[in-house]
């Protein structure tokens, strides 16, 4: 986190997750863990396969609802919340699979991202900014988005997110599938996006590189956090090199 950053937004906290128990049907993905995420900070949720990732980031979002526990967001309960009502309050998911509109183009993938804004001003310059972050996707403003590639549709995935002006981005694996380059140059916009303000919970299989980024780490097996801790431990910490950076 930017130091000048840390001092003028303090430690408040914007995202917690109390005692969380989610289902799928009568599968508990989730079983009562409890995340902070405080302003400014970004966080990483690392984990393999199975391990109730997603679910987490999804519960965050509204997209799934907990059995048990409750969500807060800016010192409020949203647990009975909608998903797009926590859009407007500032939450925004970037999912896993980047699931943007094939058929539509760049700039219409773009715009649907603000679908809840009606500032034009704000709307234009917020995607110059996207622009700025990725100039690849300003030149092809008219491509269907189905036609880029991998690492252009995480691209547009992640501008389409900031479109709606999100206090807190949610990110779901943004380097799955792609090319170390392509990951890197990803990572490296992460981070500017986190810097200029935005608050971010990062679920990433790549522990390695999702702890070097974030502030600090929560560790997550069969539903439940294992260890947390600044990011700096985890990668210090035997448990963590032994079973998610192959040492």
């Amino acid at each position: 986190m930017n130091a000048s950053l840390r001092h003028i937004w303090g430690l408040l906290t914007m995202l917690e997750l109390r005692n969380i128990h989610t289902y799928y049907g009568n599968i508990r993905a989730v079983r009562g863990i409890s995340i902070t995420v405080n302003n400014n900070e970004m966080v990483c949720l690392i984990g393999a396969n199975g391990a109730g990732k997603s679910t987490t980031l999804m519960t965050a979002s509204g997209i799934h609802t907990p059995v048990e526990g409750s969500v807060h967001f800016d010192g409020n309960d949203i647990t009975g919340t909608s998903a797009e009502e926590r859009v407007t309050l500032g939450i925004s998911q970037v999912p896993e699979g980047r699931l943007i509109f094939p058929d539509m183009s760049v700039l219409e993938n773009l715009e649907l991202g603000a679908y809840s804004r009606n500032d034009k001003d704000g709307i234009r310059d917020d995607l110059d900014r996207i622009f700025q972050f990725f100039p690849v996707l300003q030149n092809r403003q008219k491509q269907r988005g189905g036609s880029l590639s991998g690492g252009e549709q995480q691209m547009l995935a992640i501008g389409r997110s900031l479109m709606s002006k999100p206090k807190l981005l949610l990110l779901d694996e943004p380097s799955l599938g792609l090319a170390p380059l392509i990951v890197k140059q990803i990572f490296e916009i992460i981070q500017q996006i986190n810097a200029d303000g935005t608050t971010i919970l990062l679920v990433e299989q790549n522990a390695q590189i999702a702890l070097q980024v974030t502030d600090r780490g929560y560790v997550m097996e069969t539903g439940e956090i294992t260890i947390e801790g600044t990011s700096a431990d985890l990668l210090a910490d035997e448990r963590v090199r032994q079973a998610y950076l192959g040492e």
